[in-house]
């Protein structure tokens, strides 16, 4: 469904974005994807609940178990000296970043500057960070439709 202007209506922008996750998630994964959630009269999940909801299906998916069997064994890939002397340096390090004094915290005058600084990007972004994403989607939504926006 097409706006009169001739831009696609936000539901075509999602339903192409789906289609694309949907299509790259089949090609890098050997089991089917997820069932998708059942939208209510058609409506359109919002983007972030869809990237959820896929993050706590790979999240909740179970990992095979590792094995000695599934370990491919062979030769070290290292001598025991080799992996002696790494260990030895190793251990140096972890006792000088453990007696290392604690950093400070941050320089005061940089602090100052972040602290003048935040409201003005604060207000840059607002004005434009908009028109920026905009401006990304299009073209992101014209390469993989290969119509220009």
């Amino acid at each position: 469904m097409q706006n009169p202007s001739g831009e696609p209506s936000m539901e075509d922008i999602l339903a192409s974005i789906k289609k694309v996750i949907a299509e790259e998630k089949e090609l890098r994964a050997a089991a089917p994807p997820p069932a998708p959630a059942a939208a209510a009269d058609d409506d359109v999940l919002e983007l972030d609940e869809l990237v959820a909801e896929e993050a706590a299906a790979e999240a909740s998916a179970p990992l095979p178990p590792v094995t000695a069997a599934s370990v491919e064994s062979g030769p070290p890939l290292v001598s025991d000296d080799a992996a002696a002397a790494s260990r030895e340096r190793l251990a140096v390090l972890q006792q000088v970043a453990a007696a290392a004094p604690p950093v400070a915290a941050v320089n005061p005058l940089e602090q100052v500057i972040r602290d003048m600084l935040k409201p003005i990007l604060k207000e840059w972004l607002d004005r434009h960070l908009p028109e920026i994403v905009d401006e990304h989607v299009r073209r992101e939504i014209g390469r993989i439709t290969g119509t220009p926006l």
